[in-house]
């Protein structure tokens, strides 16, 4: 039965693409053999299923037609058409310029390949949202990932080679690298996530330090059992360390707001009786995760792990420290 609805929704769909004049809703009920009711529901699933669905004023009558055939169906909407402009204005505005390139030159594609029809009467609409929407830009380091290291990377990941780089960290003397390549993770900064060829271990490596970016001869394959995503979500942010076992306490004021907020994929979250809730997760990145709880201010209590406590009283030092200096 499930089926025959579709079907008949298409069939209907079919109908409004054929006629030039359109269909009135008791035309539709007509020649579908249903009742207006059902023409109804079956006109509103249609809306759903292609956007370019007219109305057409024929007094005392209303009538709707579908114009350019059903190949319109797969014309973007100007919504879809929004998020992609507002995708690539946001990571222009992070500083990925290149990332920003390719979704820019994937939408001038989609409206090159766009009927001039569906393109004219979608303009408006797209010009409306885009001016009534932005994106907030936060304050943060700039990622950095030119366009001909990620197309180095990205070689080297597809062919399964290996990648070579010249590595350099802050105090230290650069060092070249040779990886098994396992995938690049976006963020505040971008990383390079690799297997050392040498030790086995999965490392990540900031794409602002690398230089001299080549896929190498060989053969190079990420452990069988490596899966990007779960590596990523084992930290709070993108630094790995040793994973623990995590539990914060968050005043009765901003209870509501903790609740609503996305701390780790592992998050649980406890009702205390005096209004207070208690946050626990298992991540790595305590530093990350020290940096955050500074933006809950006397809300959040560390209970656990005594690793993080730690940490977090290292860095409330050097900010002290930093203060005092300040006022001298």
């Amino acid at each position: 039965m499930r089926h025959d609805k579709a079907a008949m929704v298409i069939d209907l769909a079919r109908r409004l693409a054929a006629s030039a004049e359109g269909l009135t809703l008791d035309e539709m009920a007509r020649d579908m053999g249903v009742s207006r009711r059902t023409a109804e529901r079956m006109r509103d699933a249609v809306f759903m299923l292609f956007p370019t669905v007219e109305e057409v004023s024929d007094p005392p009558s209303k009538r709707w037609r579908i114009r350019g055939g059903l190949s319109a169906f797969e014309q973007p909407t100007a919504t879809e058409m929004l998020e992609l402009t507002k995708a690539a204005t946001a990571l222009r505005a992070a500083g990925e310029p290149a990332r920003a390139a390719a979704l820019e030159a994937l939408e001038r594609k989609l409206k090159a390949a766009m009927r001039s029809t569906t393109l004219n009467r979608m303009a408006p609409d797209l010009e409306a949202l885009v001016r009534a929407e932005t994106i907030a830009v936060q304050a943060g380091p700039r990622p950095s990932a030119d366009e001909a290291m990620l197309t180095a990377i990205r070689g080297a990941i597809l062919a399964q080679q290996p990648l070579g780089f010249t590595y350099s960290r802050p105090g230290a003397e650069p060092r070249r690298r040779s990886v098994a390549p396992c995938g690049v993770m976006f963020g505040r900064a971008n990383y390079l996530v690799a297997a050392d060829r040498e030790t086995g271990r999965i490392q990540t490596f900031r794409l602002d330090r690398m230089s001299h970016v080549a896929a190498q001869d060989g053969v190079a394959i990420p452990p069988p059992d490596f899966d990007l995503g779960v590596f990523a979500s084992q930290s709070f942010g993108i630094y790995q360390d040793e994973i623990e076992d995590v539990v914060l306490r968050i005043a009765p004021q901003g209870a509501a707001e903790a609740r609503g907020w996305r701390w780790h994929p592992t998050q649980t979250f406890e009702d205390q009786p005096d209004g207070s809730v208690v946050v626990r997760f298992r991540a790595s990145g305590m530093r990350e995760l020290a940096w955050h709880l500074f933006t809950w201010g006397e809300q959040a209590v560390i209970l656990a792990p005594e690793r993080l406590k730690a940490v977090m009283a290292g860095e409330l030092a050097a900010a002290e420290r930093a203060l005092d200096a300040a006022r001298r």
